[in-house]
């Protein structure tokens, strides 16, 4: 589950958490939230921040390299084990205006959450809450009320996207998993 910090939205993006300490020169191993460690290979600097909400300065990303799940990243000024050691359960952020440009069919996670979901007959399903990756796909957690809907996102069911709303056509009767009330007439 993913810490809360407390950092300037706007800014910035969560992208993991600095689980431990690595190896005795500083380096710290980070867990990606988005499950694609190699993408911190593309950035050149990352910022830390504590529970309560305490930034550090840019740190440069001097080496990384995955493992398995997280990544072995070596930052700026973090230089002996009791430095990365000190660090450990921090967030890591990367300042928005520092991401990589995106192709035409790609997008960050940021861009969808809080958009409005629609079907194909322009009935507002919910907003978006958030998005993770079970490890084969992203999956968008639709809020509508108190209930959540899980959708896959990809091309066959995103159909048209806007600024503040996207339109999907999920396959039959995935809408209908989260709103069936048979466990409801059954008591």
């Amino acid at each position: 589950m993913v810490q809360d910090y407390s950092f300037p939205t706007e800014d910035y993006l969560l992208l993991g958490k600095i689980t431990k300490a690595h190896g005795m020169r500083g380096e710290v191993k980070i867990f990606s939230y988005s499950g694609q460690p190699a993408n911190i290979k593309a950035y050149k600097e990352l910022v830390l921040v504590g529970s309560r909400g305490d930034l550090t300065g840019p740190l440069a990303v001097l080496s990384c390299k995955v493992q398995g799940k997280t990544a072995i990243v070596r930052l700026d000024s973090i230089t002996d084990r009791n430095q990365s050691e000190d660090v450990e359960g921090l967030g890591v952020l990367i300042a928005k205006k520092h991401l990589p440009d995106l192709t035409e069919d790609e997008f960050y996670w940021h861009q969808y959450v809080g958009k409005t979901v629609a079907d194909f007959n322009k009935r507002d399903i919910g907003k978006i809450e958030t998005i993770f990756s079970n490890g084969t796909q992203d999956i968008m957690v639709i809020r509508a009320g108190d209930q959540e809907i899980l959708v896959p996102i990809s091309k066959s069911i995103i159909v048209k996207e806007s600024d503040g709303k996207i339109t999907i056509n999920p396959p039959p009767g995935l809408l209908e998993l989260y709103t069936d009330s048979d466990c409801e007439r059954d008591k």
